[in-house]
């Protein structure tokens, strides 16, 4: 019996080359293709096939994880350019991009974006970063995590003033009085404040949406307030169920702490499935992503990233939890502690760290029949340890094929997944309120 009204919402990730690190090595990958249009066009029509919500194009600047041959984080797609590529490719599937905060400036995001909401129809969303990465490609020191968040509190402000600042019946195409808008529906900006300054209005008009969507994934004491104060969408690592739960309802109370409905903030975990259509089949597919793996690579790989030795262990062993302690000062310490929750899982040993590390990076990894992963699924969104999921497929085209053609219809057919779009952007397929302009029209 269905506890709750909504379907699960689901965004897909966009990762040609597979979401684990060495699924490119693949005899069915098209890792040839890597860097073309045609490929991600093929991920993004495939989960618009099946009625997504959202693709997802993550996007680390600098060359640093692909020179260490990792596909997955060093994806060489960046976001304004491949937004705009599947912009013209899709029609109803919303599309969210990574941009920084820390390396760019506002008045040109929220151009950017706006550009880019108003030529899909209202389809886009923003996932804010504040950037641990990449701070040296920029020729700039990376400012302490503070006030990296104050930063960017300021600047989504600015942008959300600046894409707030035509009014909703601006443009009224008056050929006969030739007056293409009405100056007094646009509200040029004059703002100064911390870090920013900004006169004047953006050249573009509301998008059908309003604005993009705003998401975010920061764990960390600062993002998880951020997340609270600013995002519809928040992507999070939850690799445990039961603290799955304790992260929704603490995160949906820090919601209405900043004065907003908690319906509105949609919590989204990472989930990796091998799905296939038996169990077998989906544990083949796991056991040759798992023959590519070298232990001794991925164990140095590890202490490279996570100051976390891992010496002394062997792959059969479990890994005590005082080897995580560095997570207190560590700045990716949120997902040591993912990682943690993983080391800690009954029978867990190094070599399934090891492999969520290659595979998961610290996010829930279920592998079985569509049918097993759906009932997984529904069991987190019924627990309210989830709003839906953000769909890491560990392989292209393989496990993308295996979520639209049989995960997908499994969770359509208990009632979880819609079967077709009934709205046109983005903001409606997530049931989420349009924002206002400055003179108050929704």
């Amino acid at each position: 019996m269905r506890g709750r009204r909504s379907n699960m919402v689901l965004s897909g990730f966009l990762a040609p080359g597979g979401y684990d690190a060495r699924a490119w090595r693949l005899p069915t990958s098209r890792s040839g293709e890597i860097g073309t249009v045609g490929i991600v066009k093929a991920i993004a029509q495939r989960y618009e096939a099946a009625k997504l919500d959202s693709v997802f194009v993550a996007d680390i600047p600098g060359a640093d994880f692909l020179l260490d041959g990792d596909l997955a984080l060093g994806s060489p797609y960046e976001s304004i350019s491949t937004m705009g590529a599947l912009a013209a490719v899709t029609e109803r599937i919303g599309i969210i991009g990574t941009l920084s905060t820390t390396f760019n400036q506002p008045f040109t995001i929220a151009r950017q974006l706006a550009a880019l909401d108003l030529l899909s129809g209202g389809r886009v969303g923003w996932n804010i970063v504040t950037s641990t990465f990449g701070a040296d490609a920029h020729g700039i020191a990376l400012p302490a995590k503070s006030d990296r968040y104050r930063r960017a509190a300021e600047f989504v402000g600015l942008v959300r003033e600046l894409w707030s600042a035509w009014s909703d019946d601006a443009v009224i195409n008056d050929k006969q009085r030739g007056h293409w808008l009405q100056r007094d529906k646009v509200k040029p900006l004059d703002y100064a404040g911390e870090f920013f300054r900004a006169k004047g209005a953006l050249n573009i008009p509301r998008s059908p949406q309003g604005h993009p969507v705003l998401v975010q994934a920061g764990q960390s004491a600062e993002g998880l307030n951020f997340g609270a104060e600013f995002a519809d969408i928040i992507y999070t690592t939850q690799p445990d169920k039961d603290q799955a739960i304790q992260y929704y309802r603490e995160q949906k109370e820090r919601v209405v702490r900043f004065g907003r409905d908690p319906d509105h903030v949609k919590v989204l975990p990472g989930l990796i499935p091998y799905v296939g259509r038996t169990d077998a089949e989906a544990r083949d597919l796991f056991e040759s992503i798992i023959a590519f793996m070298d232990f001794q690579d991925l164990r140095e790989r590890f202490r490279a990233m996570f100051s976390v030795s891992l010496d002394g262990l062997a792959l059969d062993q479990p890994v005590p939890a005082e080897r995580f302690d560095v997570w207190r000062t560590h700045p990716s310490g949120p997902r040591i502690l993912a990682y943690r929750t993983v080391a800690s899982q009954p029978g867990s040993t190094l070599r399934d760290l090891l492999i969520n590390f290659s595979s998961a990076m610290g996010h829930l990894l279920i592998c079985g029949s569509a049918e097993a992963v759906a009932e997984q699924m529904i069991a987190w969104f019924e627990a309210r340890a989830c709003d839906g999921f953000s769909l890491n497929a560990p392989t292209f085209p393989d496990s993308v094929d295996a979520i639209c053609a049989h995960l997908v219809p499994a969770l359509q057919e208990k009632g979880y997944a819609r079967r077709a779009y009934e709205a046109d952007t983005l903001r409606g397929h997530l049931h989420l309120p349009r924002p206002k302009a400055w003179d108050g029209d929704a």
